[in-house]
């Protein structure tokens, strides 16, 4: 194998990432507990801007949960709840504007959430300014994850501020902490995102400026810099002075041609891989990937692939969208699969109860690492809007993330995980060997039976739509034909579940 010092950078702008930008301090983080409280004690050192773009916010959340006094102000002597918050972060920087921009979609898929957002819209600090992105075609979402700040830090990967994200790497059982607005309990939740400063901090600012721009029509200058360090003293930095790739997915829109750098990575990414390709996404449904992947297993020699997936999706309609087409994928490597090498798991609490996987994250043998807001199905590869980070080495960092992340799942310290590896040269030796069979540790996901409506989903990928290369898109950005069949297969849907509910209560137990 050639050394890091002389092999050719995967990285090709303009094909597989949109820039390769430096990262003075790069840190990886898991789960949103540690999320919440760094990203609380940037916004209290920020001077003049904020920038937020996302999926979804919730200003009623409390950011630390269970700390709140009875006025709930949290420790740090500011409110513990992200609308309030932001309130008083305004207040306290004379200079400071924040921007928040979210999915308009998000208003439909939760629409408890907007009542909060429309006061702080409308009787909040002029200084906070909240928009709508609607910047998209029809069923389109808007997925990226990026806060930035002053142009000076930035965080990005799969976390949203919004409710049902905090956890703690514990995962404990019956968390307390872990409990919705409404006092019901929210489930254990696994996530990961990345905080950076230097260069790629001032690109990505750039990045979600324009956003703001193509959503708004309003250009924002971009922010005086200030002399002020702003990492906070209690994150620790896991990489300094690495060149970090950015990587996109855009649909085409107003003329412009579909952006698929993402794709592109992931399926160099594939081809690159010589030991272990470990994933872990919400989804796992990307025929590119899937066909990529295939490919591999069906070489002889090729990568040990590990994939980590949530056991269910969040709803039945989600599941029977998404995990149908898991499954086919499934059958598909395990049928390509001749070496044993292809393993896909679910992660289980001390309890066995499954932690639900909304990380999204691909690391390539010890040579890259990519993590962001894009999943593994067909929309994050050419319908949604995603943004995500990679980086070719340094190996400690890659080797220690990917250690980190697994004795987590397993419940043992990270070294014991790197001296088990060791031991086995196999990862998935090493997590068979680590994996007990009863409470915390990674369980078999199989797939499930199509069913009727899981069936009609998956053949029609209704729900998980894409842009090819090259698609014609010249039918402008209203309804097309093929929103038109997918308003049509909706309504199908609708009528097949109906039909299926009647025939389960007309055969079900009679009194």
């Amino acid at each position: 194998m050639q050394s890091s010092n002389t092999r050719t950078s995967i990285f090709r702008v303009n094909e597989n990432c949109w820039r390769v930008a430096r990262a003075e301090r790069m840190a990886l983080i898991v789960d949103a507990a540690d999320y919440f409280r760094a990203l609380r004690k940037i916004i209290l050192r920020v001077e003049r801007e904020l920038l937020f773009i996302g999926w979804d916010f919730d200003f009623e959340i409390e950011m630390l949960p269970g700390e709140s006094d009875s006025d709930g102000v949290a420790p740090d002597g500011f409110p513990n709840q992200l609308g309030a918050f932001l309130e008083a972060a305004v207040k306290r920087a004379p200079k400071l504007n924040i921007y928040l921009l979210k999915w308009n979609g998000a208003v439909v898929a939760a629409p408890g959430r907007w009542a909060p957002t429309v006061a702080l819209s409308m009787f909040g600090s002029d200084r906070i300014h909240f928009a709508l992105d609607g910047h998209h075609p029809f069923g389109a979402c808007h997925h990226q994850k990026i806060v930035v700040a002053d142009d000076k830090l930035v965080f990005c990967g799969g976390i949203d501020a919004t409710e049902d994200r905090w956890d703690t790497s514990e995962h404990l059982p019956d968390d307390p902490r872990r409990v919705r607005k409404d006092g019901s309990a929210s489930d254990p939740w696994h996530d990961a995102t990345s905080a950076l400063t230097g260069p790629v901090a001032t690109a990505l600012g750039e990045l979600s400026r324009r956003r703001w721009h193509r959503a708004t029509g309003d250009t924002l200058e971009r922010p005086s810099s200030t002399a002020t360090d702003i990492w906070p003293d209690d994150l620790d930095v896991d990489a300094t002075d690495v060149d970090v790739a950015i990587a996109r997915t855009e649909p085409p829109y107003d003329g412009a041609p579909l952006t698929n750098e993402i794709e592109r990575l992931y399926l160099d990414s594939i081809e690159a891989a010589t030991d272990a390709i470990y994933i872990e996404s919400q989804y796992f449904a990307s025929e590119t990937v899937c066909a990529a992947l295939e490919n591999r297993l069906k070489q002889h020699g090729g990568p040990e692939i590990v994939v980590i997936n949530p056991e269910a999706a969040l709803s039945q309609l989600e599941d029977d969208a998404m995990h149908v087409l898991r499954g086919r994928m499934i059958d598909t490597l395990r049928a390509a699969d001749h070496q044993d090498r292809f393993r896909i798991f679910h992660p289980v609490t001390a309890k066995g109860e499954p932690i639900y996987v909304h990380a999204k994250i691909m690391i390539t043998d010890a040579r890259i690492l990519r993590l962001g807001s894009s999943n593994l199905n067909d929309r994050s590869m050419g319908f949604d809007t995603e943004c995500d980070l990679a980086v070719e080495g340094p190996e400690a960092l890659i080797t220690g993330f990917r250690a980190r992340l697994l004795s987590e799942h397993l419940g043992v310290a990270p070294e014991v995980f790197e001296e088990v590896l060791q031991k086995e040269n196999s990862l998935i030796a090493a997590i068979e060997s680590l994996n007990a069979p009863t409470g915390r540790g990674l369980r078999r996901i199989d797939p499930r039976p199509d069913g009727i409506i899981g069936g009609f989903l998956a053949n029609t990928r209704l729900l998980d739509p894409r842009y090819r290369p090259g698609e014609d898109t010249s039918a402008g950005e209203g309804l097309r034909p093929r929103h038109l069949a997918l308003i049509a297969g909706a309504a199908l849907v609708g009528g097949l579940a109906f039909m299926v509910w009647q025939k389960r209560r007309r055969s079900g137990p009679r009194s």
